[in-house]
């Protein structure tokens, strides 16, 4: 990564100062971002995704904002793009990234089972989600 992508990684932790125990690690060609060792965003050519559950989806596809699609060929749709209006609002921004880092692994599941795709793991606390297409059991 270089030049823009890099600034663009810099400017998004400065905004995330006040959110303590950020960290970010280089991966899928941009960058992870982890509170408290809970992924719960990606930075990708220029671009800020933060993981969505059922419960928050839609104020994302309220601001018009899509899926992270690393690829042609992929789409990740438990992560959307977060509006730039909330990335330049330090305030907004942290209080976002808070909410997504909340997220249990399972509510991720359950949009993967809603959508289609495979439930391969779950690591949320005991609970049950019946989806159109799947039974989602989450252990202890």
């Amino acid at each position: 990564m270089a030049g823009k992508t890099d600034g663009f990684k810099e400017f998004v932790l400065d905004q995330l100062t006040d959110l303590h125990s950020v960290t970010c690690r280089p991966m899928f060609g941009g960058y992870g971002l982890y509170h408290q060792a809970q992924f719960f965003g990606i930075i990708h050519k220029g671009r800020l995704y933060f993981k969505v559950s059922p419960k928050t989806l839609p104020t994302y596809r309220e601001h018009g904002m899509k899926p992270f699609q690393p690829n042609s060929r992929q789409t990740l749709k438990s992560y959307y793009e977060v509006p730039i209006h909330v990335v330049e609002d330090r305030e907004q921004l942290a209080a976002w990234a808070e909410q997504a880092s909340e997220i249990p692994t399972c509510q991720l599941e359950t949009l993967r089972a809603l959508s289609g795709t495979s439930v391969f793991h779950l690591t949320a606390p005991d609970k049950i989600f019946v989806c159109p297409r799947a039974v989602v059991v989450c252990p202890l």
